[in-house]
């Protein structure tokens, strides 16, 4: 648990740049900064869950008092608390609270203490969310994978202006997709999957700038947006849902830098569409136990960084089977076809180059 809180700590001095100097929790501290030690410096101040020993903090009347409203709201809406966590969340002092991370700016331009991150994974916590909570429109991280929360992610969750990671992971949460999260301006971490949240999923979620979306073990149907390609993410995880239709045609045809896609275990039919081999960074690509058809996209040959490619239990046939035809190619537009054939004598150049090794 003290690697967690200090991976934690590590995370949020990344995302307030300049501010974080000190971060203090669990009775170690770590060091970091400016070089020189010239501009904002601050402290991190936590009740990480390993944290045996509150850190001394000067509460801000404001801020924390706000904060302290909204917690002890969240406390009351807990049922059961088997590690007992909650035992520390007493008195006003919200920086001592087990799980709640605060920053101290020195110099900046906030002068007072916040709640800057909650981390309550693997807590087994049984409850719901509560609207109070957004109120604390300073945190960054909201860590509450493997609880037993329930029941939907309150609107006002809207109001968290400044959060860049939401793990919601491992949670009994239900209903449609929680849109909430596409009024998050800084959110670059949407973590969603084993719930059993439902219905279709909205399309301007790829047209956010995420970094990686993981609604995979869910209730998901319908058809994957056609601005998939829109999505400047580098991990998608679309997995074990019941996603039907085609993979979406825009697929590949857009610069990213995509290196994780999984979209096993769904209802998706028709082909893999040309443009995967545009991925030149893909590692990942995971389409198995579905009902796609067709033949293998020649621009498969171009995934050079793939690690796992996993196209099983499908209706695929490779580029030389029986019902692989001339008039298939045809299909092909003309922009792509030359993509193909690009790669085709970059990888023909390549194998007589190790030949003449």
């Amino acid at each position: 648990m003290g690697k967690s809180w200090l991976l934690l700590a590590f995370i949020l001095w990344q995302i307030i740049p300049n501010e974080a100097a000190i971060a203090v929790g669990g009775g170690v501290g770590i060091g970091i900064g400016n070089a020189g030690g010239v501009g904002g410096g601050g402290v991190w101040i936590g009740g990480g869950i390993g944290s045996n020993t509150p850190t001394p903090s000067v509460p801000s009347v404001s801020k924390l008092s706000s904060a302290y409203t909204a917690l002890q709201a969240w406390k009351s809406a807990i049922a059961d608390d088997p590690m007992r966590i909650l035992e520390t969340w007493v008195g006003s002092d919200v920086c001592s609270y087990k799980g709640v991370f605060c920053a101290d700016p020195q110099g900046g331009v906030a002068s007072e203490p916040f709640v800057a991150g909650i981390d309550l994974n693997h807590a087994n916590l049984l409850g719901t969310l509560v609207s109070e909570l957004s109120v604390l429109t300073d945190i960054s991280i909201l860590h509450l994978n493997s609880n037993r929360f329930s029941g939907t992610v309150p609107d006002s969750f809207r109001e968290l202006s400044s959060l860049q990671e939401l793990d919601l992971s491992n949670n009994r949460l239900s209903g449609p997709f929680p849109t909430v999260t596409l009024y998050m301006p800084n959110l670059v971490y949407l973590d969603l999957r084993f719930n059993s949240f439902s219905g279709p999923v909205p399309q301007d979620l790829f047209n956010k700038g995420l970094d990686a979306i993981f609604l995979n073990d869910n209730q998901f149907e319908g058809e994957i947006p056609q601005n998939l390609g829109n999505s400047p993410a580098s991990v998608i995880n679309l997995a074990n849902n019941k996603f039907s239709g085609n993979i979406p045609s825009s697929f590949g045809l857009l610069s990213s830098k995509l290196k994780e896609i999984l979209l096993l275990n769904n209802k998706l039919t028709g082909c893999i569409p040309e443009g995967i081999g545009l991925f030149s960074e893909m590692q990942v690509f995971d389409v198995s136990h579905n009902s796609l058809m067709g033949h293998l996209p020649d621009t498969i040959s171009c995934l050079n960084d793939i690690e796992v490619l996993n196209l099983a239990h499908n209706q695929l046939s490779a580029k030389n089977a029986p019902n692989y035809s001339s008039e298939m190619a045809v299909l092909i537009s003309p922009s792509i076809a030359s993509l193909v054939e690009t790669c085709k004598d970059h990888n023909q150049s390549a194998l007589e180059s190790q030949e003449v090794g």
